[in-house]
């Protein structure tokens, strides 16, 4: 501790030396006060450009600050012109500017590390370090004692319509009637968190989870820790780290798990052990993945905290889909190669999501394929699964309804004009060459419909994407111009379509 004082005392002297010798000296003899000055403001003017030159000020944020300091300048130049130099101070000014300084930087300094620091605090290696981070995290708040300090439920939305509020009050008093149904907590828990009401929604989903027992899975568990946490405020409790190390270890890969879990580490006091978990995740992701923008927000801070040199990387999609060049290269398939290379990429995303999960966005590629190649049975049994995977998340919701709505889920019709139940168990036993036919059968009849008779947006993006999917680029063209006359008095809806058709090969 003495050791301290001694080294902070040296710094404070040292400090008041170099005050006390500008004072003393004054500017140097072989310029003026004024030649100095104008010096000074010249290199402000070169800095103020090359911050305009790298975006860091403004244009005219920029002229406003070029015009005060070319004014000073002037006035500089009209000194110096005159032989206005600068003049000393009188001595004892000079002497008691210092001793007053020194006493400023010495006694000032002393008294805020005194009131601000901590005197008598020992230092603190790397292995004290995380042994007062593992104490944190065993003492940390219980949820009751989080949410305890937290506002009350406020209440359902303004916008929430009455009729669903109604239909949530019957819901409610059924499973309170009920209560052994695992069935009901799940939709408990999905539309009280659609509502804002976590703390009921994340008690429903416990009581399904202990319903469940040893059947519950991860994505269950992951999803109650998510729920813990949003009704914590973004806390961390020890009962959703136990929620995460259920889910964890059914599975290890588990996205949402691992990202609450580099977030407790994050919170507790230990950036060695979030950044790497977060750096994996990260760069396993897709940028559409919620998880995504929080980490990119604060892995950078994480990586120093954590004695990393990192740079986040640029994420590109890596879902399964139509690039620029898969479409060029549908140009030149057979029928057959087209329909084969449409059940491929569904299949690959659907093995991709039973595996590892994925976004709405994912979920939704994989509903308007399945309508595409005619599946509407698969089409329809992934909506229902969807609804169940993004409860509470109605953002999410919408974009997957979208999706099974351009798939003809919506009880518009069968996607693609077809194919009836008879159409599908025979599709069954078909070889490729026949099942390509078959779906060229329903892009025509479809094409036929809308050029023909019109049809909703949805149904003109489903042309757009099968046009795509079998790179017939002259029909997406027909089709594009039709759409153009269809819905020429709704700009809206043409930019809607603009970005399907000109990737299925129209042009303006």
């Amino acid at each position: 501790m003495i050791g301290f004082w001694i080294l902070a005392g040296l710094f404070a002297i040292v400090a008041t030396a170099i005050l006390g010798r500008a004072l003393f000296t004054g500017p140097d003899d072989a310029a003026t006060t004024a030649d100095y000055d104008m010096q000074v403001y010249r290199d402000q003017l070169k800095e103020l450009d090359r911050d305009v030159g790298r975006g860091v000020i403004g244009a005219e944020e920029a002229e406003r600050a070029k015009v005060e300091i070319s004014r000073r300048l002037l006035d500089a130049d009209r000194k110096a012109q005159a032989g206005e130099l600068a003049g000393k101070a009188p001595r004892g000014a000079t002497i008691a500017a210092l001793a007053l300084s020194g006493a400023a930087i010495l006694g000032g300094g002393f008294w805020l590390y005194a009131d601000m620091g901590a005197p008598g605090y020992w230092d603190m290696p790397l292995k004290a370090r995380f042994e007062a981070a593992e104490i944190a995290r065993e003492t940390r708040a219980s949820q009751a004692e989080i949410e305890a300090t937290l506002p009350d439920w406020a209440g359902p939305p303004a916008e929430a319509p009455a009729d669903y509020l109604e239909l949530v009050d019957k819901l409610r008093t059924a499973v309170a009637e009920r209560p052994g149904e695992v069935q009901g907590q799940l939709l408990v828990a999905q539309h009280e968190a659609a509502l804002g009401n976590y703390v009921a929604a994340h008690e429903a989903m416990a009581r399904a989870i202990d319903l469940k027992g040893p059947n519950a899975s991860a994505e269950e568990y992951s999803q109650y820790a998510d729920l813990l946490a949003l009704a914590a405020g973004g806390e961390i409790s020890p009962e959703a780290e136990a929620a995460i190390d259920a889910a964890l270890a059914l599975n290890p890969r588990d996205h949402v798990a691992r990202y609450y879990a580099g977030l407790l580490h994050a919170q507790t006091g230990r950036p060695d052990l979030a950044f790497p978990i977060w750096r994996d995740l990260l760069e396993g992701s897709d940028p559409s993945e919620p998880w995504v923008p929080p980490i990119m927000a604060q892995i950078r801070q994480l990586a120093a905290l954590a004695g990393e040199d990192y740079t986040p990387p640029q994420l590109e999609s890596r879902v399964p889909g139509l690039s620029a060049g898969d479409i060029a290269a549908a140009e030149n398939q057979t029928p057959e190669e087209r329909a084969e290379r449409l059940e491929t990429l569904v299949a690959t995303l659907m093995q991709r999501l039973a595996n590892d999960g994925g976004t709405a966005a994912d979920w939704a590629r994989l509903i308007e394929g399945l309508g595409v190649l005619g599946d509407t049975a698969r089409a329809a049994a992934i909506w229902s699964e969807a609804q169940t995977v993004f409860a509470g998340r109605p953002d999410d919701l919408a974009q997957i309804d979208a999706a099974a709505a351009s798939a003809g889920l919506d009880g518009a019709g069968p996607a693609l004009a077809g194919p009836t139940a008879e159409d599908m168990e025979a599709a069954a036993g078909m070889e490729a060459e026949d099942r390509a036919a078959m779906i060229e059968g329903m892009v025509s009849r479809l094409y036929d419909t809308l050029t023909e008779e019109g049809g909703t947006p949805e149904r003109w993006a489903q042309l757009f994407n099968a046009l795509a999917v079998q790179g017939d680029a002259a029909r997406a063209q027909s089709a594009w111009e039709a759409a153009q006359a269809a819905f020429e008095g709704d700009p809206a809806t043409l930019d809607a379509l603009r970005p399907a058709a000109l990737a299925a090969g129209a042009t303006e």
